[in-house]
């Protein structure tokens, strides 16, 4: 896939791939370094220069604000060219399309939330083709969806998009929701525009399911990926917290609920406590149990040797020589199948 951005200066650029998996912006206009050119790479955010010798290997750099000027080309400039139809047929994976395995999941996904929330409202931002609004509307959920791509939002079910738009999570929502969720959007934005996205959503809720990958550094469009609790720092400043009583691995193993709290900082505390307690009780418990499990381990290793041992023994003997001698003549004098050998198993069975 190749994409082009206009710029404020006389450079053009255009996304490209190399053999070394780099995602690299060529320059049209002649500005970048003839021996090669800063890229954006999917392995640990880092950034690499792409010499132009025969082995093209990438020598690494850290990532510096000294080379933010190309992460700006795709977070601001026409950041919906990113998410075209190129994009759903093959940035995701597999092709993102309406298919009764994604609406099973997004069913499944709708149904739970209904059933442990029970929101009168809800906002998918960053809602796709607006799956999991279709899963709440079918449900008798008042939901809707906003996404910054035109060729999602088209592709939506015509059923669906009126209530679905195209706009950006950073933008001003029309009216506040009883719930918000946002599913691995946050990554495919600049860092400054997903604080304002984070705001924007405690500005319209009190209620937050959110995932962002914490590892994906592989998509070319991830250009924000954190840890978790980058993100619970970033709702913490508005006054939510992360509900560690409800656990929304339903949808990603990652992903957290977020409610706004006004509750005193001791029953914040004393919640964490109790949770951290449960969780160090369980490991506790599972750590013993594997303790077990090697004594027990161990203890059939060391039998398994044992017998093994006397096997090697019973293998050198004497008598297992002798055997083996009367069990190769009792073939040659009957083979298996012939008369003799019916007739010696009559009278001395095999035992």
């Amino acid at each position: 896939m190749r994409l082009r951005w206009r710029c404020t200066t006389p450079t053009s650029f255009r996304l490209t791939t190399t053999s070394t998996g780099c995602t690299v912006f060529r320059c049209w206009g002649g500005t970048l370094p003839k021996r090669g050119g800063w890229c954006i790479c999917p392995r640990g955010g880092r950034t690499c220069r792409r010499t132009r010798s025969k082995r093209r290997r990438c020598r690494w750099r850290p990532w510096s604000s000294k080379f933010s000027f190309w992460r700006d080309i795709l977070t601001s400039k026409e950041p919906e060219a990113l998410f075209d139809a190129a994009y759903f047929a093959a940035g995701c994976g597999e092709p993102y399309q309406r298919d009764e395995k994604r609406l099973r999941f997004w069913g499944g996904v709708a149904e739970r939330i209904i059933q442990e929330i029970n929101p009168q409202s809800v906002l998918d931002a960053g809602c796709a083709m607006g799956f999991l609004v279709e899963g709440l509307r079918e449900r008798g959920v008042a939901a809707f969806g906003v996404d910054i791509s035109e060729y999602a939002i088209q592709n939506a079910h015509p059923d669906i998009q009126p209530y679905c738009w195209v706009g950006s999570v950073t933008e001003p929502f029309p009216q506040k929701y009883d719930l918000i969720v946002c599913f691995e959007v946050l990554e495919h934005l600049s860092p400054r525009d997903a604080e304002e996205a984070v705001a924007n959503f405690c500005r319209h809720t009190d209620d937050i399911l959110f995932s962002s990958t914490p590892f994906d550094y592989e998509e070319a469009t991830h250009f924000n990926v954190q840890p978790p609790e980058y993100w619970a720092g970033l709702f913490a400043r508005h006054g939510f917290v992360h509900d560690v009583e409800y656990d929304a691995s339903f949808i990603m193993p990652w992903a957290v609920r977020f409610r706004r709290c006004e509750e005193p900082l001791y029953r914040i505390v004393s919640t964490y406590e109790r949770r951290l307690w449960l969780l160090q009780e369980e490991s506790k418990g599972t750590r013993r149990q594997n303790l077990e499990y090697r004594r027990e381990i161990a203890s059939l290793q060391n039998e398994v040797r044992r017998l093994e041992n006397r096997w090697a023994r019973l293998e050198g003997s004497a008598g297992w020589q002798v055997m083996l001698w009367l069990q190769n003549l009792r073939a040659h004098l009957a083979p298996p199948g012939s008369a003799r050998e019916k007739l010696l198993t009559k009278f001395l069975p095999r035992r």
